[in-house]
């Protein structure tokens, strides 16, 4: 029963318990539980609820409003994803402002947004380029200062990172 919690060293393990429905509830010792932000002393953002902006290939402004968003928006997004309106079953929007649909033609397929993913390409790439300034250049002052600031970008490449992988 371990096993199927991901348990497999015992020594892993603070505490177990048969519950009376026979599930099996397991609390890892503090050291073997998974990190959270709190951990890090991370700020998080609140999340709120995804909101339905479109159904039935209609516009609903009311949710759309609410999350700050508006038909320009949205119309953008649709074109960003090669969709007309008239095809859209259902369409969520989500805090960060990501747009989700769900077509009437199953057979067509949606791309996925890639702009986080160039986001993060871009920082590597300027990340690199400081990298062979530093290596370029002969003067000892731009060589630490194109050092210092391609390391302060691989920190904040290293912080953001998992946010802009899809």
């Amino acid at each position: 029963m371990l096993r199927k919690k991901d348990v497999f060293d015992i020594s892993e393990v603070e505490f177990a318990l048969l519950e009376a429905n026979g599930d099996f509830s397991v609390m890892l010792k503090k050291q073997n539980q998974p990190i959270t932000p709190k951990d890090l002393n991370l700020p998080v953002a609140a999340v709120k609820e995804p909101q339905t902006i479109i159904m039935d290939g209609i516009i609903l402004d009311e949710p759309l409003s609410t999350i700050g968003l508006n038909r320009h928006w949205l119309h953008t997004e649709l074109d960003k994803l090669g969709v007309i309106l008239d095809n859209v079953f259902l369409g969520q929007a989500n805090s960060n402002g990501e747009l989700t649909v769900d077509l009437f033609d199953d057979k067509l397929k949606v791309p996925s947004p890639q702009e986080k993913p160039l986001i993060l390409a871009t920082l590597k790439k300027c990340q690199a380029d400081l990298e062979l300034f530093a290596l370029g250049t002969e003067s000892k002052e731009a060589k630490e200062m194109f050092t210092k600031n391609s390391e302060k970008l691989q920190k904040a490449i290293d912080d953001v990172a998992h946010i802009l992988r899809n």
